[in-house]
């Protein structure tokens, strides 16, 4: 009896001793990374039949009984996973139980406009395409936003998605940070502002965005506009005439572009042009609103950066002719 009792205690600790050293081993791999994908309300055998057919090369019953033996197997969460060369069954359940899914990032930059972000959507890494051959009107139906135009509508950041994620998901999160930001902006609005909505500060915020050649010049900048349009004066900006030409502009703002009518051209039309013309970042939101408090209507490039900004026309002359023409 005794014999029979020692033998079976030997063989239990073989098995728990072969069962540890399972569980920190590392597993065969069809390809490195293997991209295991698991939906929501998959069951733990259901898991560790998708890491088979994915490409981990083990036996899925046993990793299914590693799952329940654990008492995690209720916590996997569905996602979207890279298993690396390396991974055991140990450092693979904690991956799954605490959701380590594969993120890629995607930057929206400041000054982008809404094509040039549809043209990063398209080349995103493992961004599955649901805009792709869509028009513009028919993504912002889908964003719940019909009959909103697109530009300006998202904001400028940096966002994680996990791999297969939808390109319109990464859009509706880009969306209503624009709204959180711009409504933190306009709560934030000087008195006597030139802009009468929100959409204004928008538009303003996008010409504030396109013209600031350093940072430290925008709340002059969004002053000069601010004045113009108190006094009904042409905001007469490049910009917008550049937004207005699309993709006919080759570079080169001629003359013939300036006097070239678009609903853009503020230097044919009076008042802020009919939508936003860039994606504004948080700076230019601000400085829309809180411009600084001055007299200058007009503004001219120094050529280091900065601009010059001047009350009078006479004085405008001047600065244009000592720094544009080196008179």
């Amino acid at each position: 009896m005794r014999i029979w009792f020692v033998g079976l205690l030997i063989a239990v600790a073989g098995a728990a001793g072969g069962a540890v050293w399972w569980l920190n081993q590392p597993l065969g791999l069809a390809a490195d990374p293997v991209d295991l994908a698991i939906e929501p309300g998959t069951s733990a055998r259901g898991v560790a039949q998708a890491a088979v057919d994915a490409g981990v090369q083990v036996d899925p019953t046993l990793l299914y009984w590693w799952f329940r033996l654990s008492g995690h197997a209720r916590e996997i969460r569905a996602g979207s996973y890279e298993i690396n060369a390396g991974t055991t069954p140990r450092s693979l359940l904690r991956k799954l139980v605490r959701g380590e899914e594969a993120l890629r990032a995607l930057t929206l930059v400041e000054g982008w406009n809404f094509r040039q972000v549809r043209e990063a959507l398209s080349k995103a890494e493992h961004l599955r395409q649901e805009t792709r051959g869509l028009s513009d009107d028919l993504i912002m139906q889908k964003l719940a936003r019909p009959g909103l135009h697109p530009e300006g509508r998202f904001f400028p950041d940096t966002y994680t998605y996990a791999k297969g994620s939808s390109d319109l998901a990464v859009l509706q999160r880009a969306l209503r940070a624009m709204d959180r930001q711009l409504d933190a902006a306009w709560r934030q609005r000087a008195p006597n502002l030139a802009l009468r909505t929100p959409d204004e500060a928008l538009t303003l915020a996008s010409i504030v965005e396109k013209e600031t050649g350093r940072p430290s010049d925008r709340a002059m900048i969004s002053s000069v506009f601010n004045n113009r349009l108190r006094i009904g004066m042409m905001l007469q900006t490049d910009p917008t005439v550049i937004y207005g030409l699309g993709t006919q502009f080759d570079g080169n703002l001629r003359r013939r572009d300036l006097l070239a009518d678009t609903p853009w051209n503020t230097y044919t039309r009076a008042g802020l042009p009919p939508t936003p013309i860039a994606m504004p970042g948080k700076a230019s939101l601000l400085a829309a609103v809180q411009p600084a408090q001055s007299k200058a209507l007009y503004f001219v490039a120094r050529g280091d950066g900065t601009s010059h900004f001047s009350a009078s026309l006479d004085e405008h002359n001047r600065a244009v002719n000592k720094y544009q023409r080196g008179q």
